[in-house]
């Protein structure tokens, strides 16, 4: 793979895991460019490409996370020198909580400081269009991971200087099943003359436990994590020497490759909770010890259509099945299927005992699916069936009620005009009723879900479709099965306080906590009234107390941090993010106020929100000139649409090896070998007579073979170039006796002398032990080879009436590291890279395809920047993808001859 003249500097950071929705989505600065503008720029990058990747050193990393009663302020500093004779391009990549606010990015180049400025978002738009415009490198925004976000910068630094990164970000910690957690997630990928990792915890209200842990560690290096903890205070630290990150004494890799965690909680024996009041501004922490859990009383509505077919609905019916054994007997529960119609488990709720639970679960696992969405449909049986439960007095008294949505597309049938349903769902509630929106897959309407939610007491959550899916679904269920209060209501005095937070909740729930904030009158006032109303299980809860000023100086006398505002901040990022979250169910009007408020409130204290942007104007190697980074934050609607571009049809494995390279082969047949850590792809076609046979993939180590066979056009076309395309492939797995013949007709799996035929025509799933199967209708063909691979067929679907071309297949390879070192073939030799470079950019044949020289594998080739089609994304036209071609069909990039990679027949070694 090209080793090009940057260096990735992998400092994965601080990251706090919140109860709230854990969204997916990033900041990232990107050098991806459109064609147009890697036409202007190929000359710039390719000059910036070396081998030389030892010349940067990466001489510190640094994360130090302070935890002010809750709220966590992170600084990442790092520091790189480059130690060539020549200027080198440098990246620094950060991963940060989706829930924290970006407050400040700067760099030190030479003595100058470059600093970051937080802008109004379309100002900050229209000036990243003036740069893309005129041709310069600019930030870009795009989705990366569940719970996490990537920030990243690259600078040109000249000969023999260094670069200081430094990002800083803040949030509110948020309780979540009884624990606070703070994850520093560490990819540096080289040694480190100087890493460490710092936490330092100051909660007023005493520690109740503080643990550290990491995936990484090993016996030797679990005794370098230190951890001080007192009454009100906490220091852990990790700082290995370069040494001791070796992976051993001559290696030069290092074992730091992980998650660093640390968990801990508060003592809570005050029933008031924890008032704070610092610098004019107070923060009321409200989690009471010792209560009793309120019944609940939950309706499971579950879409069971058509597009919940197969992993779905299997990974559906286990989460219910685990959380009907986990409910508690003295809930009450019903369950809803809906697809074109609506079916119940029974009219009325039922309670929870042992009986009943058993035959609720016989009826799940009966469960399957078919037919289209009415979501309406389904969610008003669930409303009505509590309704008329609680007339009917046959639900507890004391217990709320809650609907759980369980649903992976969007309204399709009965009522399926979603303002429609919207007020319908909102008028048969009349906020009596918690209704909770769980969004599976990438392809739900999850704008819509959270607007239902969040106008009727309750919140949306998305459900990734990934293995772990049950387990998501059974965590949600979690944090929601234990309530202890009903109508939370935290008051305070009028004349005292001002600007306060949301302060009546309708319930709390076991492991969480109320966390209300606000502004002083009057900065001298250094006590005042709170008092706290709920519902319990047996009477109502009540109790008052006085909040008093408190000096963190009396505290922490020796401690050199300078606390200062933080309260202020916590009020101010508490605020904005209640803003943001009531804009989608508001009116135009408190839409228009909210928006307005919150952006006034982020431009004041420095918060990169999805209404700012922050600015940062940085240098490049030629004199004179300069680009903006913008540091971006996305909403959780624009973070599912970006996903949707990485998602190959919403495909499980295709989402796991997002940001892995993928190697493909697809139209007339072109071979792309993407490899997204190093920005770059190579390309190279193979042509050959109609009817020829390929080995694509060759593992004998495993026993895995592919072939491929190619067709030609139905006749020459006029231009006389005969085109040919993969038609048909077959695939082996000695070990697991699998064999699967895919053609752009129907799939063939044979397995233990049995034989099962799938249509492309049907979507349709096939899971055992050994191999996983996934058709997506007319589409794609995702194969799981246990212990393997994993890859995915495309299926191209010409109009049958056309004059030359037939239908075709795509074939990418996705999760190829579990291969053996021996695996080979057209496509199989690169899934353990290739080292090239690639220098002398010079005109082609067309202006805005340049030719260039390419040294790989001790040879030198000509090779030409041009483009090729990836159908991951669009399967009607793709995508260009920029690449290096290598002409010949591939000579000189693929080992041997092309004719050496021909067999016999489609499940033939030779």
């Amino acid at each position: 793979m090209s080793e090009l003249l940057n260096v990735r500097l992998l400092l994965l950071g601080c990251a706090c895991f919140c109860l709230c929705t854990l969204a997916s989505g990033a900041l990232v600065f990107s050098r991806d460019k459109e064609p147009l503008q890697e036409k202007r720029q190929a000359s710039k990058i390719l000059q910036k490409r070396s081998t030389a990747e030892q010349l940067v050193e990466l001489h510190s990393v640094i994360v130090e996370c302070v935890v002010s009663s809750r709220f966590a302020h992170t600084v990442m500093t790092s520091v790189a020198l480059n130690k060539a004779n020549s200027s080198q391009e440098i990246f620094f990549e950060v991963e940060l909580p989706k829930t924290a606010f970006i407050t400040n990015f700067s760099m030190e180049i030479e003595g100058q400081v470059y600093v970051g400025e937080v802008k109004e978002k379309e100002k900050a738009k229209k000036q990243y269009e003036k740069a893309v415009s005129s041709g310069q490198t600019a930030g870009l925004v795009k989705a990366s991971g569940r719970k996490m976000e990537t920030f990243s910068v690259s600078v040109n630094i000249a000969a023999k200087s260094n670069v200081t990164f430094i990002l800083t970000y803040e949030e509110l910690l948020q309780r979540n099943l009884g624990q606070y957690e703070i994850l520093t997630r560490v990819k540096p990928k080289s040694l480190v003359q100087q890493f460490q990792i710092v936490t330092n915890i100051y909660e007023p209200q005493g520690l109740a436990y503080v643990d550290a842990q990491a995936t990484f560690l090993s016996n030797d290096l679990l005794p370098l994590v230190e951890k001080t903890v007192t009454d009100k205070k906490a220091h852990i630290s990790f700082s290995p020497t370069m040494d001791q990150q070796r992976k051993c004494p001559s290696c030069d890799g290092t074992l730091i490759d992980g998650d660093f965690i640390v968990k801990y909680d508060v003592k809570r024996d005050s029933k008031l909770g924890d008032i704070q009041v610092v610098n004019g501004y107070f923060v009321h922490f409200f989690s009471p010890p010792n209560l009793q859990r309120v019944p609940k009383n939950v309706v499971f509505v579950i879409d069971r259509s058509g597009s919940m077919y197969g992993r779905k609905m299997a990974q559906t019916k286990e989460a219910l099945l685990a959380i009907l054994n986990d409910i508690h007997e003295e809930d009450h529960f019903g369950i809803v299927l809906f697809d074109s119609g609506i079916d119940v488990w029974k009219s009325t709720l039922t309670k929870a005992t042992k009986e009943n639970v058993a035959e609720a679960r016989a009826y799940v696992k009966q469960i399957t699916d078919l037919g289209a969405t009415n979501l309406h449909g389904g969610v008003m049986m669930g409303i009505n069936m509590l309704i008329q439960d609680r007339q009917a007095k046959r639900l507890p008294e004391r217990s709320t009620d809650m609907i759980i949505l369980l649903t992976d597309g969007s309204p399709n049938t009965g009522v399926s005009h979603i303002p429609t349903i919207q007020n319908n769902v909102h008028s048969a509630i009349g906020g009596n009723i918690s209704l909770y929106c769980l969004g599976f897959g990438n392809d739900v309407e999850y704008s819509f879900l959270d607007v239902l939610s969040k106008q009727n007491q309750g919140v949306a959550r998305r459900i990734f479709e990934a293995s772990d899916a049950a387990l998501q679904l059974q965590g949600f269920y979690e944090e929601v099965s234990s309530p202890l209060l009903l109508e939370v209501d935290l008051r305070y005095p009028d004349n005292a306080v001002d600007f306060v937070t949301t302060s009546h909740f309708r319930q709390l729930f076991n492991g969480s906590e109320i966390v209300v904030a606000g502004r002083l009158s009057d900065k001298n006032i250094d006590n005042f009234l709170v008092e706290v109303f709920g519902q319990g299980l047996e009477e109502n809860f009540q109790v008052e107390g006085q909040a008093r000023a408190l000096d963190w100086n009396v505290f922490y006398p020796d401690e050199e941090y300078v606390f200062g505002d933080f309260t202020e901040r916590l009020w101010a990022y508490l605020t904005i993010q209640q803003l943001l979250e009531k804009r989608p169910s508001a009116d135009s009007e408190e839409k228009a106020n909210a928006t307005a408020k919150a952006l006034d409130m982020s431009l004041q204290y420095s918060f990169v929100t999805p209404l700012t942007s922050m600015v940062v104007t940085k240098p490049e190697v030629e004199e004179g000139t300069s680009s903006p980074l913008i540091a971006d934050k996305l909403t959780e609607e624009q973070r599912q649409q970006a996903e949707r571009m990485s998602y190959q049809y919403s495909s499980p494995a295709v989402a796991q090896a997002y940001g892995a390279p993928v190697y493909l082969v697809d139209g007339d047949p072109h071979f792309i070998l993407e490899l997204p850590d190093k920005n770059d792809s190579l390309c190279f076609n193979i042509n050959d007579a109609p009817g020829t046979i390929f080995n694509v993939i060759r593992d004998s180590e495993l026993g895995i073979l592919v072939n491929g066979e190619v067709i030609g056009d139905k006749q020459i076309p006029p231009d006389g170039r005969v085109n040919t395309y993969f038609w048909r492939f077959g695939i082996i797995h000695k070990a697991l006796r699998v064999r699967l013949e895919v053609s752009t007709e129907e799939i063939s799996v044979f397995q233990d002398e049995k034989l099962v035929r799938l249509l492309w025509s049907d979507t349709a799933s096939l899971e055992g032990p050994s191999l996983n199967l996934e058709v997506t209708k007319d589409r794609s063909l995702t194969v799981t080879l246990k212990d393997s691979v994993k890859f995915v067929i495309l299926l191209h679907k010409v109009w049958k009436d056309h004059p030359y071309h037939r239908d075709y297949l795509g074939f990418y390879t996705l999760d190829s590291h579990l291969l053996s070192p021996a695996v080979h073939g057209l496509l199989g030799q690169f899934y353990h890279g290739i080292q090239y470079e690639v220098t002398d950019l010079c005109p082609g044949e067309t202006p805005e395809k340049p030719d260039a020289t390419m040294y790989v594998k001790g040879q030198k080739l000509r090779v030409t920047r041009g483009w090729q089609r990836d159908f991951r994304h669009n399967l009607k036209t793709g995508e260009n993808v920029p690449c290096w071609f290598i002409h010949n069909n591939g000579t000189g990039l693929i080992d041997g001859d092309m004719k050496d990679y021909i067999v016999s027949g489609l499940f033939k070694n030779q």
